[in-house]
């Protein structure tokens, strides 16, 4: 029997039993449903959070508390502002100032009758040069604000338009904390992340104010910007040397955008290939029902294999055709769940604001995978049906 013939005698068995194949495929469409959809949801949230690290500028290096292990417990923060001064003059000069720190924490801002919860920035001068935020309207902290602590504020475009319901908040007055802020300028909007805080909901203060505001004298880090990609490294050693002189080594550890990148982009790689695992066990499922009801099938159709052996098939025809019956059967189950995967992955993506981006790999592994599990719960009982005596098989009712 040819191969071709094998497969139409395959797809004739499997369209008698309409609904019983449309059953045992069910947990093979889950399983690859499943699979795709759980890894392009990861994957979005990659591209997403990569990309609010990119958005805070280019060559961008991070100055962090503890020693750089992201699996050991947080490090409290011992940068002072001094720090951002002492890296500003030895860094080589460039366009604007190189370096910023800030401290942050969430406080319940409210302002004509509106009351929110958000995250407040206290920042050094320059922040806004450095991780590239830019004032859409009204006018930056000047020198002067941040160095007499004036009770000065910047907000996001969505604070804006939650608290002023739209007005212009230029000149207007907002509570931070129990504390009354003028509100001195709108920052552009950038966008935010389902997967992190939105950009667009915060409030920038003074450092001295929000030192005050939130009880510390501390940095809880600091940013310096590259001239360009070629002076990364070099940058590094200066601010490992300036730091060095008042920090021990394990007290703060620099990080270069692309290592964040890395670092975040592992994690997140991990956390969805081991969704991907969780899904897969119902294709595990899945494959245990096909071997099931293929074990099934042989012994309805024993008299059926008998005749076949008994007009001159071989062993090896019996056999490959019900492989092939398991592998169609998981084959189907696959295109199903894949075609249905990417319908949902579109559908979450257009009513929530999560991201789902459909790999190629993911494609490629369903479809492989879901074949592949035909492959190998069919094998039992396609070398069953294979081996049946044929006058055995003839004698049976």
């Amino acid at each position: 029997m040819s191969l071709r013939e094998a497969f139409r005698v395959a797809m004739q068995a499997l369209v008698a039993n309409r609904l019983r194949s449309a059953l045992t495929t069910l947990g093979v469409v889950i399983g690859v449903l499943s699979v795709v959809l759980l890894v392009a949801i990861g994957q979005g949230a990659r591209e997403e959070i990569t990309g609010a690290i990119e958005g805070l500028g280019s060559n961008l290096l991070f100055v962090l508390p503890g020693d750089g292990d992201f699996g050991s417990a947080p490090a409290r923060a011992r940068f002072v502002a001094e720090d951002v001064d002492d890296l500003e003059a030895a860094l080589p000069a460039g366009e604007g100032r190189r370096a910023a720190g800030y401290v942050v924490g969430g406080e319940q801002i409210s302002a004509d009758g509106a009351r929110i919860t958000t995250s407040v920035y206290g920042i050094t001068a320059g922040y806004g040069e450095v991780v590239d935020r830019e004032v859409a309207r009204g006018q930056a902290f000047t020198a002067s604000d941040v160095l007499t602590a004036r009770r000065v504020a910047l907000i996001g475009a969505t604070t804006a338009q939650v608290l002023f319901a739209g007005s212009d908040p230029i000149g207007r007055n907002l509570t931070v904390g129990g504390i009354r802020f003028r509100v001195q300028g709108v920052l552009a909007e950038v966008g935010g992340t389902p997967f992190g805080p939105d950009r667009d909901d915060e409030v920038l203060v003074p450092l001295g104010a929000g030192q005050r505001l939130f009880g510390v004298s501390t940095l809880d880090a600091i940013f310096v910007r590259a001239t360009d990609t070629t002076t990364v490294e070099a940058d590094r050693t200066i601010i490992e040397r300036v730091l060095g002189q008042r920090l021990a080594e394990d007290e703060f550890t620099v990080l270069s955008q692309d290592e964040i990148i890395g670092v975040v982009g592992d994690i997140l790689q991990i956390l969805t290939l081991v969704l991907a695992a969780i899904a897969g066990i119902s294709l595990l499922v899945g494959g245990v029902g096909v071997s099931n009801i293929m074990l099934v099938s042989v012994t309805e159709r024993t008299r059926e294999i008998g005749l076949r052996k008994a007009l001159g098939a071989r062993t090896r025809d019996i056999t490959r055709q019900f492989l092939l019956e398991a592998i169609v059967l998981t084959g189907l189950g696959g295109v199903v769940g894949l075609l249905l995967g990417i319908a949902l992955a579109r559908l979450a993506e257009a009513v929530s604001p999560l991201t789902a981006v459909v790999t190629w790999w993911s494609v490629a592994l369903a479809l492989s995978v879901s074949v592949g599990v035909g492959l190998l719960f069919g094998v039992l009982p396609a070398r069953r049906a294979g081996q049946l005596d044929p006058v055995e098989a003839l004698r049976r009712d």
